[in-house]
């Protein structure tokens, strides 16, 4: 088994990259660079790539490969990046994981294997799945427990992936009782859980710090004013960061039940970040009415997408 070797433990603030597109739904890797920049700007920690947020199914291999020649290119070692690679077909994932390493991913996030509602491994299966692919490559995994696979990933199977498998010690949980699975997998897998982060636009952040969580993977609407909950609450100024977040929750929320990937898009392009904020069919866009109530209340917010390119 191969052996993975950090300096430390990765912790913050780690969004997810959307993908622009034309108007012609064809890639915009130009935007796709000032995505990144802005990015930077918003002092994130990390930057997650290809993910669900990223419009990863709605791409070509051929898409993904130089997106992720391109972003990593681009970012070039400024902020660690970690490259979704699920597919249902361990042989594909294997080899997307392989090929992130090989081009300077950071670390890797991977869903357990399904298709729809009903292609799904064992438990047993999904576990090989993940030690197969630990075995071809030496960067962390992050697991992602997300609804969207529909795969109960339990609390004692998630404590002995990393038990059994070092490299496993990153997990992305984002399931109804976040907080509650977080702290249960923290007890019960102790200091092998080095990041135990939350996903969904961080909408239920201050209950998963309170929980143990060290990190979280939003969208990149507004990272650079989740950052500062996440970095009062380690650092125990706990009063203070729930005040941060009180103030940002409305828009978080607007997102994450109104809007979904469209909002960072949205916001990015209202900006200057990105020149069209298209999304791939059989995506649809924001209505016209749910774009400016979620524009408004980002201004009122100062978020930096609205004025990166301006």
């Amino acid at each position: 088994m191969a052996t993975a070797s950090q300096p430390q433990p990765y912790r913050g603030v780690y969004p997810i990259a959307p993908t622009p597109f034309n108007e012609d739904e064809s890639l915009d890797l130009e935007a796709q660079i000032r995505v990144l920049d802005c990015m930077i700007d918003q002092n994130v920690d990390g930057i997650c790539i290809l993910a669900n947020y990223s419009e990863q199914f709605l791409l070509t291999d051929a898409e993904r490969d130089r997106l992720l020649v391109t972003c990593l290119e681009h970012i070039a070692g400024r902020v660690p990046v970690i490259v979704t690679c699920s597919h249902f077909s361990t042989q594909i994932s294997v080899a997307r994981a392989r090929q992130a390493e090989a081009a300077g991913a950071d670390m890797i996030m991977m869903m357990p294997p399904y298709h729809g509602t009903a292609l799904k491994a064992s438990e047993a299966g999904n576990f090989t799945y993940f030690k197969r692919l630990a075995d071809a490559i030496a960067i962390p995994i992050m697991v992602q427990d997300a609804p969207l696979s529909g795969v109960n990933l339990s609390v004692p199977f998630l404590a002995d992936l990393a038990r059994q498998i070092p490299q496993i010690s990153y997990f992305k949980i984002e399931v109804p009782g976040t907080a509650g699975k977080l702290r249960d997998l923290i007890a019960a897998g102790g200091a092998l859980i080095q990041g135990p982060f939350d996903g969904e636009e961080s909408i239920t952040l201050m209950a998963d710090l309170h929980a143990g969580a060290t990190g979280t993977m939003p969208s990149a609407l507004l990272p650079e004013l989740i950052r500062p909950v996440v970095m009062d609450y380690l650092a125990g100024n706990t009063v203070r960061a729930a005040e941060h977040f009180a103030r940002i929750l409305p828009l978080i929320n607007f997102e994450n039940r109104q809007c979904g990937l469209r909002a960072t898009k949205a916001a990015m392009k209202e900006g200057g970040v990105i020149k069209c904020d298209a999304v791939r069919h059989p995506l649809e866009p924001l209505h016209p009415e749910t774009r400016r109530q979620l524009l408004e209340q980002a201004a009122a917010l100062d978020i930096l997408a609205l004025r990166w390119g301006k």
